[in-house]
């Protein structure tokens, strides 16, 4: 197979509107939202169920499919899309105001309020405020309003889960977390109201510089509440991609590039050297130098634990990849940018149908013909290009 230019700008536009037709073609449902459970083909094989993270990451792949593109129709979709969000939201009681995991048939299913579903609703109001669908108020209620249900001030962290019932459960985790530090930063982004950036770096600092130095180095994904370290919490469970245990390489990625991010709109040394430290880490111990790519997950021994390849992985890498080749010039992770895309375009992008597949073995074989399952939406691999598209360096 012949491989594009990674570092031209036109070949990386192409790539997501190639993306986005996928679910243009696909995905939205006239009567309300979009559809959330497609195969391969972009059959739909679930027509009634919606999902929290889904709904949230639509609002934002067709608010930035707008930002990049100034396409009205996207617009049109992001304001689709958004309208529907607001079905997940609780109207009365002691959760009013958050927002539910599940929805069947328009109606809420899973009343569970997981922070991590309340973290993608403040980045999709950002994003939605951004392209003027909505007020900032509405940033400032989704962040308050999470503020006051999840943040424990004397651990610098938001708790994870309240049960219907209106239950705080005792788990903790760094995902909600990361996801809220990544929602803090759209927020600031698209307001510029500094506490948005402020509590973005008080989240680095718990758990990138924090936690993590108890931790071989490297963002372990459960605590209990006091927030000390459970080794053990969902051990033996791949299945849940919530909460997956052992050290996730995409999850150092991740946290890499939002370090980027922050030292961006606020100039921090250290959290360049942090960054790259985390980038060569997760390359160390989790690119598969059998079959390429990088693995879901290693044990705390730095042995793979989950050697499936899963396409957020790759797209959050090769995107902190770029951003710490722009920034520091180190020609490593240039290489690395290239060498994840060259074995994703490979094996993840589906270049029959549009769009990446969800998961592969080890050796890229199809592991299920589900394209986009219940938080899929391409929302990773649309995201890193569009970052890397707005970090530039990129020839025409």
């Amino acid at each position: 197979m012949t491989l594009p230019d990674f570092e031209s700008r036109r070949v990386l536009q192409a790539h997501v509107a190639r993306t986005l037709a996928f679910y243009d073609r696909h995905a939205i449902d006239p009567q309300g939202g979009f559809f959330h459970y497609l195969k391969d083909d972009g059959s739909v094989y679930n027509r009634t169920h919606r999902h929290l993270v889904s709904a949230t990451r639509l609002v934002f792949t067709q608010a930035m499919a707008f930002t990049h593109t100034g396409q009205a129709r996207y617009r049109e979709q992001a304001q689709h899309a958004l309208a529907h969000l607001q079905r997940f939201e609780h109207r009365d009681g002691p959760l009013a105001g958050l927002f539910a995991w599940t929805l069947e048939e328009g109606r809420i299913e899973d009343g569970t309020v997981m922070a991590y579903g309340q973290a993608f609703v403040l980045l999709a109001y950002a994003h939605a405020h951004r392209i003027g669908l909505c007020e900032a108020d509405r940033v400032a209620q989704a962040f308050e309003r999470m503020n006051d249900a999840f943040y424990e001030a004397p651990h610098g962290a938001y708790a994870d889960e309240i049960t219907p019932a209106g239950a705080l459960i005792d788990y903790r985790g760094q995902n909600a977390n990361m996801h809220m530090c990544e929602a803090c930063l759209a927020a600031y982004e698209a307001t510029r109201e500094t506490r948005y950036l402020q509590r973005a770096q008080e989240l680095i600092e718990t758990f990138v510089f924090g936690f993590a130095a108890h931790t071989s180095d490297l963002v372990w994904e459960h605590y209990g509440r006091d927030w000390s370290v459970d080794w053990d919490y969902n051990r033996g469970n791949p299945d849940n991609i919530f909460k997956p245990w052992g050290f996730q390489t995409g999850h150092q990625t991740e946290w890499a590039k939002l370090l980027m991010i922050a030292d961006g709109y606020a100039p921090e040394r250290r959290y360049v050297e942090r960054a790259a430290t985390l980038q060569r880490l997760a390359w160390r111990h989790g690119w598969d130098v059998q079959h390429g790519g990088l693995i879901y997950g290693f044990d705390p021994d730095f042995r793979p634990y989950d050697s499936h390849k899963y396409f957020w992985v790759q797209a959050e890498s090769f995107a902190s990849a770029w951003r710490l080749w722009r920034a520091t010039g180190e020609e490593d992770f240039r290489l690395q940018y290239h060498e994840i895309w060259a074995w994703s375009w490979r094996h993840l992008v589906d270049h029959e149908h549009g769009a990446w597949f969800r998961i592969l073995a080890a050796d890229g074989g199809k592991l299920e013909d589900t394209k986009s399952p219940a938080g899929k939406v391409d929302y990773h691999t649309m995201g890193a290009c569009w970052d890397v598209l707005d970090v530039g360096g990129l020839a025409d």
